[in-house]
């Protein structure tokens, strides 16, 4: 499909004009399948004598791990978020800059951060509270932020 083609040409051209820019920094982010918590039995085996006890039906759990990664393009750095609220806006733009806040002072000289992404429910760009908390974040660390998205159904091309 051109409309396909030609988002990715831009993602190519975007990403490439960041890897050369000594002073924008990429990251790659998204979400994960949830993770429930509790006494499940997860169709697998144990490793021991005495194989542990799980509950004997799956349908209670005590609480439900969302996963949020951010994979640094540059070095390959991987920093995974554990949260247990649902995949929301907020909790995407707290991750960031929970992670901000922990590696900034490895990147003094950044003034730009390009960060890839899908389209996903809490991160479309017609997301008023995504993009509002984003325009927060950039304004409270002073770095200019580019979203840079992939092309719908094609989220499997996002770096991470």
């Amino acid at each position: 499909m051109a409309q396909t083609d030609a988002i990715f040409e831009n993602v190519f051209q975007q990403n490439q004009a960041s890897d050369e820019n000594p002073h924008s920094l990429r990251v790659s982010i998204d979400t994960k399948a949830k993770v429930k918590i509790g006494n499940l039995s997860r169709g697998g085996k144990a490793r021991t004598l005495e194989p542990k006890k799980a509950d004997d039906h799956d349908t209670h759990w005590q609480s439900v791990l969302v996963p949020f990664g951010i994979l640094n393009t540059h070095s390959e750095q991987l920093s995974i978020y554990m949260g247990q609220s649902a995949e929301t806006s907020d909790f995407i733009v707290d991750c960031l800059t929970a992670w901000w806040k922990d590696n900034q002072l490895d990147y003094p000289d950044i003034s730009e951060w390009v960060i890839d992404l899908d389209g996903g429910a809490a991160t479309r760009s017609d997301r008023t509270q995504f993009i509002k908390r984003m325009v927060e974040l950039s304004k409270a660390i002073d770095v200019k932020i580019r979203l840079i998205y992939y092309p719908p159904y094609h989220s499997k091309y996002n770096p991470i």
